[in-house]
């Protein structure tokens, strides 16, 4: 169901992610719902964002093993390809599930707020992380990660409007005069 719960949220946002909606996105007999998330929603999408940047921070740390020599450059490149693939695939269908929560949830008061922002500080951990294994000094390793992770988010959003890859290819091209 958290993975369910991930992907409908990628597709429609928070607000439009019914129970019934995962329960059945799941194939999961109803009872279980309740029995797993005895919170409710907020407690499943909190998870299912949570779920989601452990799968980004994994996504992150797979680029150590596919690099001959490791770049912010060639990191930012790895992780557009990761959505260029999935926009394509899933016909612009699908957005990042931490960003969707964003639209909807950011400024409010709701329960979702703290897994929200635990979900968005993994992901850039990770990509700080990351660039620190590559000798970056601490606070340059954590503004280029706000800058990638901002800008791969923009282009995300902007190629799901569009239904266009092209804005993921502009800012890797881009972003590699800046990242090195």
């Amino acid at each position: 169901m958290v993975y369910s719960a991930a992907q409908l949220v990628r597709a429609r946002g928070v607000a439009a992610t019914g129970v019934r909606d995962v329960v059945e996105h799941a194939a999961a007999p109803r009872g279980s719902f309740q029995h797993y998330f005895p919170r409710g929603k907020d407690q499943l999408v909190g998870e299912a964002l949570i779920w989601s940047a452990e799968f980004a921070a994994s996504w992150v740390t797979a680029y150590r093993r596919t690099a001959d020599v490791p770049s912010p450059a060639g990191l930012f490149a790895h992780l557009a390809a990761w959505w260029r693939e999935d926009l394509t695939t899933r016909r612009y269908a699908r957005g990042c599930p931490v960003m969707a929560a964003a639209a909807d949830l950011a400024g409010s008061d709701s329960p979702v707020t703290e897994p929200l922002r635990t979900a968005a500080d993994r992901w850039e951990d990770a990509v700080r992380d990351e660039l620190a294994r590559m000798g970056l000094p601490p606070e340059r390793a954590r503004g280029l990660a706000t800058l990638m992770i901002s800008s791969l988010e923009g282009a995300i959003m902007l190629a799901r409007i569009r239904r266009d890859v092209g804005q993921l290819d502009t800012v890797v091209r881009e972003l590699s005069l800046v990242l090195g």
